[in-house]
């Protein structure tokens, strides 16, 4: 899953601010697609931006696995939340060097701005599809600044020939993204 395109932990502090929240309002961006009591995997949480309100929508009987290649980005997102109530709602994950490495079946997996990152899509996308349990779906946001269209088309290529399938193309700002479930 490594690649030497992830994002550093010293950067973790631009990813996780008040004024993203303008443009990528978690819940707004979130809500649609995740209720209470759903078991949802936050890939490459980094600091946190998104875990939180997706421990936030699931609620009491939901749980949020935040994985991350970075234990940085975890020791990050442990420190935010420890002595709240959504601590119990999130189980942090340390993802291995070229693998995952869940258990889990999950409901949503969220995997935005970092599908780049990864130097085996094809590998990478076989893996999320352990993961998922039936009905469930990945919603990929990757960022227009930094996967031109011609790459954006290339990793739908290889989602397709993963087995997954389109299912919608949600709105996200400054962004190309697609909802998938297996076919």
């Amino acid at each position: 899953m490594s690649s030497n395109k992830v994002c550093p932990v010293e950067h973790a502090g631009v990813l996780d601010t008040n004024f993203r929240k303008l443009f990528h309002n978690p819940k707004k961006i979130l809500k649609p697609f995740i209720s209470e009591g759903m078991t949802v995997l936050d890939l490459g949480c980094g600091p946190g931006f998104f875990t939180i309100e997706m421990a936030k929508l699931v609620g009491n009987s939901g749980k949020v696995i935040a994985a991350d290649l970075q234990q940085e980005m975890l020791d990050k997102l442990k420190k935010k939340v420890e002595n709240t109530n959504l601590s119990n709602r999130i189980k942090l994950h340390k993802c291995q060097e070229d693998k995952i490495s869940l258990s889990e079946k999950v409901d949503l997996i969220l995997v935005f701005y970092m599908l780049h990152e990864v130097p085996n899509q094809l590998t990478f996308l076989q893996e999320l599809k352990t993961f998922l349990k039936p009905n469930g779906k990945i919603f990929i946001v990757e960022p227009k600044f930094h996967v031109s269209k011609k790459d954006f088309q290339k990793s739908i290529n290889m989602i397709k020939q993963s087995g997954f399938e389109i299912i919608e193309e949600p709105k996200v700002f400054f962004s190309k993204s697609v909802i998938i479930k297996i076919n």
